[in-house]
């Protein structure tokens, strides 16, 4: 079994908690803490559950809401099973490799001389 992290992204619930409901509470706080971003981009921070971002703003998110890094990201494991490629009725965990040597024998050259 193949495993992979996952994680849930809680800063709309941790705004909540402390009483910010739209983004504009939150712009003031980070500006405090020198994280200047567009609306937008706040927006998308607090609705959608971000792939990337820098450590200055994780750690301005934490400090601006009182919060850890635990509150904000929820972590968990999830096993996956893995693909079984069958190859001749066998179970094989790479691709089929095909032994040239074998398969494909080239032609003998003729060395000719000169006219």
């Amino acid at each position: 079994m193949k495993k992979h992290i996952e994680y849930s992204w809680r800063l709309r619930e941790i705004m909540a908690a402390r009483g910010l409901f739209n983004i504009s509470d939150l712009i003031p706080l980070l500006v405090e803490r020198g994280i200047d971003l567009s609306p937008s981009q706040i927006y998308r921070l607090v609705g959608q559950k971000p792939e990337r971002m820098s450590m200055t703003l994780l750690g301005a998110l934490c400090d601006a809401l009182n919060c850890t890094v635990e509150d904000l990201c929820q972590f968990h494991t999830v096993a996956t099973a893995q693909r079984k490629n069958i190859v001749n009725g066998l179970a094989s965990n790479g691709p089929k490799v095909v032994d040239l040597n074998t398969t494909i024998r080239p032609k003998r050259a003729r060395v000719r001389p000169a006219e």
